[in-house]
């Protein structure tokens, strides 16, 4: 019983419909390169509209529509278009904004930033595809997270509770999708090569690049997971952490960063 796949494998890509939101750079773009080789049809989403334009002529057969995804009407818009030239088989969440916060630096402005793009974008495009998915009966609907949301750390007071809170999301849509055809994954990258870890100022243990990433997110989908973390060398500790009590886990966390 423990074995058997959570979510249908997806392994044949041929022919199936992609949109990758948050596609310009880093685990996104890398992604929708790897579907597209493996023959998907890919729509490629985020703000730089011309840096999708570029992907786009780079990759026959794919398509681009820029959006913010902090704009639920444009997000709407978007979906809307899709849905009208076709099913939709995968949806992947991938755009995101990142910067380091401590409480002794509280910005609100900036932390409200954080929950639009990482969090509130999500639920625009959940509140526009949501339907058609049910009705169709299949998909999958993929989330990027981060182990950074499975408990508190240092210097993510903006970043990580956005994180947190996709992680409960994914677990309670699969909890309510599982019957109905539509597959739920979550992304829990440790350190990638990214626009966003590029300004970290501290080592990053377990560093993958981006393709290195695409890969293995592409492999949690054809196993059928629900939970894809990577590099598991990083990872792993990262759960054991996860599953200390508060004093043995606060204690831990100040030894290995020394904050």
């Amino acid at each position: 019983m423990w074995l058997r796949p959570i979510n249908p494998p997806m392994r044949d890509w041929h022919g199936k419909r992609v949109w990758v939101v948050g596609a310009s750079s880093g685990i996104g773009e890398a992604t929708a390169r790897a579907l597209h080789a493996q023959g998907a049809q890919v729509v490629v989403s985020a703000r730089n509209a011309r840096a999708l334009d570029a992907w786009v002529a780079q990759h026959p057969g794919s398509a681009a529509v820029a959006l913010d995804v902090t704009d639920a009407a444009a997000v709407a818009d978007a979906a809307r278009t899709l849905l009208r030239q076709g099913g939709i088989d995968l949806v992947m969440y991938c755009a995101g904004h990142y910067r380091e916060m401590r409480a002794d630096a509280f910005e609100l402005a900036e932390i409200q930033r954080h929950w639009r793009v990482n969090f509130e974008g999500v639920l625009y495009v959940l509140d526009a595809l949501l339907p058609a998915l049910r009705r169709q009966g299949r998909g999958h609907i993929s989330v990027v997270s981060s182990v950074a949301g499975f408990r508190g750390l240092p210097k993510s007071l903006a970043y990580g509770p956005t994180k947190a809170a996709l992680i409960n999301l994914a677990e309670t849509l699969y909890l309510d999708l599982r019957h109905e055809g539509v597959g739920v994954s979550v992304v829990n990258p440790g350190f990638v090569e990214t626009p966003l870890t590029a300004h970290n100022d501290f080592h990053m243990p377990g560093l993958i690049t981006p393709d290195q990433a695409a890969q293995a997110i592409v492999r949690g989908w054809a196993a059928g997971h629900f939970e894809i973390d990577f590099p598991k060398r990083f990872t792993f500790w990262m759960r054991l952490l996860r599953l200390l009590p508060s004093r043995p886990y606060f204690a831990a966390v100040a030894r290995f960063t020394g904050l």
